[in-house]
């Protein structure tokens, strides 16, 4: 048994909603150091390129580079870890792309138009962006299914271009990254990391070409970076720890359960996972299965970090319940572990992603289910949504007037420009009818 606090909650209690929110608090506080620490990279590698991505990247990656040309990892070392990973790896990683390929297929917007009355034709016009960066992390924290996750709907989006960097410390790469990138489709790697490498990707070196877009997970370094770079760029979003909430009715064998805790848990210190029943005996249960699971975990002292610090036991009176608490949770990941998922989920508005019965992993979504695993977290899923196609995908509106529509549509505007004293905007407009007033 492994002894240490989790929170349990009951929703019938009077300051439950405080409880929550207190449980649910993340400290989203900016570092004022993290912050002008990056400012200053930022500054830096506009002002001096190429020199200053060496110079970092020598300093942070204990590496040696002497020239520019040294970054890029040519398109040969991808093909070769592809061809060089063991049959099974391989395997698994094609299957994983495979599907994220098919799912992101179906996201695919197509341009579109229509006629009005007055012979108007108005429409929408759908390109992919020019070109994007893609972050991955490098090092210990190699993470080959974010590559896919990002790089497949990029591509299926159309995006001509897609820039992978990835830091290399002391020189090693990770086989599987740079294999998961051959696959995907990366047209050009770099072997640059941290606040630099986002800098670089976002306004361009001599080397590395600007982007349109920066989306892939990193450190507080690259968050930052990413966020102070919004605006020059786009980029998908800022993101806060991993989250699981699972709303079961008791009836899932609860080792199963508490190892699907587990699996948001050992993340980091600040994952949170979060358990729903009305069934109090089987709130226990899991318990007790965490207690009895937690000493054979690989990463128990993390896993235990996060449980006793953000994690929680939570008792409701019912499933309809259990759905107004997770929407106000609004979790990046919702396992629906009950008999009849399909009619629960028409309660639930806000997830970043929904886990549907009980043979539903929420790890069958981080790797080859096929739904993207780059989710909104901290409550942000009430408003955003997970990264696909469409975020590689921009919008032009389209107006062709005919010479009876701009007579109509000219009154109208004249009228409003008026009102609002835009003269040369009336006057814009009243050129195209038919007959002008004595204005």
């Amino acid at each position: 048994m492994s002894d240490f606090p989790i929170t349990k909650l009951d929703a019938s209690s009077a300051d439950f909603d405080q409880q929550l929110h207190r449980l649910l608090a993340w400290d989203e506080t900016d570092d004022r150091n993290i912050q002008q620490l990056v400012l200053d990279i930022i500054a830096d590698v506009r002002a001096n390129g190429d020199q200053s991505v060496i110079a970092y990247t020598n300093r942070f990656d204990q590496r040696t580079v002497a020239e520019a040309g040294e970054l890029e990892l040519p398109k040969s070392t991808l093909k070769a870890a592809w061809a060089s990973l063991p049959s099974e790896q391989a395997q698994a990683l094609q299957v994983a792309a495979d599907r994220i390929r098919v799912y992101a297929e179906q996201q695919k917007i197509q341009s579109w138009q229509f006629t009005d009355a007055n012979g108007n034709v108005l429409g929408q016009k759908i390109t992919p962006l020019d070109r994007v960066g893609l972050y991955v992390p490098g090092g210990k924290a190699a993470y080959p299914s974010s590559v896919l996750m990002n790089a497949i709907p990029a591509k299926v989006a159309g995006v001509p271009e897609l820039i992978m960097v990835v830091p290399t410390p002391g020189g090693e790469t990770n086989q599987m990254v740079l294999a998961a990138a051959y696959l995907a489709g990366v047209d050009r790697v770099f072997s640059i990391g941290g606040a630099q490498a986002i800098a670089a990707l976002a306004y361009g070196t001599a080397t590395i070409p600007p982007v349109a877009k920066i989306v892939g997970p990193g450190n507080i370094y690259v968050a930052t970076a990413k966020k102070l770079v919004f605006g020059k760029v786009g980029i998908d979003m800022i993101a806060g720890p991993s989250e699981i909430l699972i709303i079961c009715d008791g009836k899932t064998n609860p080792d199963w359960i508490a190892m699907d805790l587990f699996s948001q848990a050992e993340h980091d210190e600040d994952a949170q996972s979060i358990l729903i029943s009305h069934d109090d005996d089987f709130l226990a249960a899991v318990e007790q299965s965490i207690r009895k699971l937690l000493p054979d975990m690989e990463r128990a002292d993390i896993i235990r970090a996060s449980l006793s610090k953000r994690g929680a036991l939570i008792k409701v009176n019912s499933l309809g319940q259990a759905a107004d608490v997770a929407n106000s949770i609004a979790p990046e990941h919702l396992e629906l572990s009950v008999e009849h998922p399909d009619a629960l989920c028409q309660h639930i508005r806000h997830a970043g992603a929904i886990f549907m019965g009980r043979y539903t992993a929420e790890a069958l979504g981080d790797y080859c289910a096929g739904p993207n695993h780059v989710l909104p977290t901290s409550g942000t899923a009430r408003f955003s949504s997970p990264l696909g196609v469409y975020d590689f995908q921009k919008r032009s509106s389209l107006i062709n007037c005919s010479e009876a529509g701009a007579d109509i549509l000219g009154r109208s505007a004249s009228l409003l420009a008026r009102s609002e004293s835009l003269t040369a905007h009336a006057r814009s407009a009243e050129y195209r009818v038919k007959v002008k007033g004595s204005r």
